[in-house]
């Protein structure tokens, strides 16, 4: 039937005000004999939960009154189900599905709102939070083949071939080791993805260096170079020639050079945030300047490749270097002040737990990684593709940025766990002198050359107020840009495209807090692309012929076409 008759809900309703006080109780009952222990790093238990009771008074009132409206439209044939997951014709046409989501929805928002209502401190309060959403994102009935209308109607109209398919989709992501986001046997790097002209003008067991080649006759004097997050592959950054900030570089008239980190494996187990910054970050610059011949060059560094650029130009200003003009740094945590939901892992505990499990040596898993950051947006990375793949028995369509995703990268062991303790738990790396990298007690105080900083609105990984916070630390001169949307789609926003708007603020004065920035600025429609592009042009040096060779000499010669064999290697 189409809608839910007068009938359906009398023969329902028995019994209906009575479960509600049952429900309350229940999940009330569940949320006090929560051990916060198992949201810790530690083995401690913590304390038992406790609630602000004028909280508690007001959402269970308003459970009561949204568990009556919710009957009231059943029996009003008016029953509407607001949430995608739920929205297909398969979930209004059953009547009971069409209550069991509405009744999930409304047991999910009240379990977010007992969250909310904990009387504990802030930290606490999010770290409940996440483990109640995960709890409630794996608990939706459209995860489940004997709950979910959609899927079981395919079932019947394709007479089992949908589940068939379904349970051959699930073999092969075991088999793979990860959920498929997307058609993966559609993608190979180097033929579709990362397809920008260039060659490996130089390596080592860290890094490939990647020339391109020139798309204008003349390059300006001062080359670029960009370091992308070795957590990540560069190809972000040059997916396809329509959306590849690398090709934009070049078109620039830059001649464009990029850090292409090696996937680490075993024998790489032992290397350190050292090992990273003085035989990767700074041995890229020293490349750049003996290729090129030009005594400065330009820097971008995007995400942890930000981190790392940073951490690098201290080390050289400590050793009374300067050999960068200008630097970029795009979603990047400096400040680690504002850290955002990732901050629900971070505690002592955690810390020392990882220090102990790798930081003499090991490796972090790029699945491990990947599975955690997924997790970080559950229905939309995580059981989006669960219910797709295997209930339903589809094939994820081909999606560029979704295969880039999937292609994870290891760490090793103590770069990892240093990170973790000086950037994200204890922020050393903004106190001065407070920590030795490469054994240099680095001040970013010295870091005084000309910045643009760029932040994305919605992102979940860096938030905009940890990209501001850049601007407090830095003592150049600066211009920060807010884009819209989050991590990775902000950032690779091409002109072309016309989407988005980005924000500025002309400015000079950047307050503590980033809202405060935020009143100031002006909305730009469009790619904030040709805004830094026009920055990076005014320290980019005159013009010059550009090269018709790639590297120099046989010192630095071409020793592959791009984008090399180092990304190309799987965790």
């Amino acid at each position: 039937m189409s809608a839910a008759t007068p009938e359906f809900w009398s023969q329902m309703g028995e019994g209906f005000q009575n479960n509600l006080t049952k429900s309350w109780g229940e999940a009330m009952r569940h949320f006090q004999t929560i051990d916060l222990g198992g949201l810790k790093s530690g083995h401690e238990a913590a304390p038992m939960v406790k609630f602000s009771p004028q909280k508690l008074q007001d959402l269970q009132a308003q459970y009561f009154k949204d568990a009556s409206d919710l009957w009231n439209q059943g029996l009003q044939n008016s029953l509407q189900v607001k949430d995608r997951r739920f929205s297909g014709e398969a979930w209004a046409s059953n009547p009971m599905a069409a209550f069991n989501a509405a009744t999930y929805l409304l047991n999910a928002r009240t379990l977010m709102g007992l969250a909310d209502a904990v009387d504990a401190d802030e930290k606490t309060r999010t770290r409940i939070r996440f483990g109640i959403e995960q709890w409630v994102a794996a608990a939706a009935p459209s995860n489940f083949l004997a709950f979910n209308a959609e899927a079981q109607k395919k079932a019947i109209e394709t007479q089992g071939e949908s589940i068939a398919k379904g349970v051959k989709n699930l073999m092969h992501d075991m088999q793979q080791g990860h959920v498929s986001m997307t058609d993966e046997s559609l993608f190979e790097v180097g033929k579709n993805v990362a397809t920008t002209e260039g060659a490996v003008v130089f390596e080592n067991e860290f890094f490939q260096l990647i020339e391109y080649k020139p798309l204008t006759a003349k390059v300006y004097e001062k080359p670029f170079l960009l370091v992308p997050p070795c957590i990540n592959k560069f190809y972000i950054l040059d997916l396809q020639p329509s959306n590849s900030l690398i090709r934009y570089a070049v078109s620039q008239g830059h001649r464009t050079f990029v850090v292409s980190w090696r996937n680490p494996d075993e024998s790489m187990g032992q290397k350190t945030w050292d090992d990273y910054i003085e035989h990767a970050a700074i041995e890229a610059i020293h490349t750049v300047q003996a290729i090129t011949g030009a005594p400065k060059i330009n820097a971008l560094g995007f995400c942890v490749g930000g981190t790392i650029l940073s951490t690098a130009l201290a080390v050289l200003a400590a050793r009374g270097e300067k050999p960068v003009a200008s630097a970029t740094f795009l979603t990047t945590l400096i400040n680690f002040t504002d850290t955002g939901i990732l901050d629900v892992f971070i505690d002592e505990n955690f810390v020392k737990f990882r220090e102990q499990q790798m930081g003499q040596g090991g490796l972090l898993k790029g699945q491990d990684l990947a599975s955690t950051f997924s997790f970080l947006r559950p229905n939309d990375l995580v059981w989006n593709y669960v219910v797709g793949n295997y209930l339903k028995g589809e094939t994820p369509p081909p999606f560029d940025l979704l295969y880039w995703n999937s292609d994870s990268t290891n760490l090793p062991g103590p770069f990892y766990a240093w990170y973790l303790r000086n950037t994200y738990l204890e922020n050393n790396l903004v106190q001065p002198r407070k920590v030795k990298v490469c054994g240099e007690a680095i001040d970013l105080g010295k870091v005084d050359m000309p910045v643009y900083i760029y932040g994305s609105r919605e992102d979940h990984i860096v938030p905009i107020g940890g990209a501001y916070a850049s601007t407090q630390v830095l003592p150049g001169k600066k211009r920060f840009v807010m884009g819209a949307s989050g991590h990775i789609a902000g950032v690779i926003n091409p002109p072309a495209a016309q989407k988005r708007s980005h924000w500025l603020s002309e400015g000079t004065k950047f307050p503590a807090d980033v809202n405060d920035w935020i009143v100031n600025a002006q909305e730009v429609p469009g790619s904030w692309w040709t805004d830094w592009s026009v920055w990076l042009k005014g320290h980019a040096g005159k013009p010059i012929a550009a090269p018709k060779a790639y590297g120099k000499g046989t010192q630095y010669k071409a020793i592959e076409a791009a984008p090399g064999r180092y990304v190309k290697a799987k965790a």
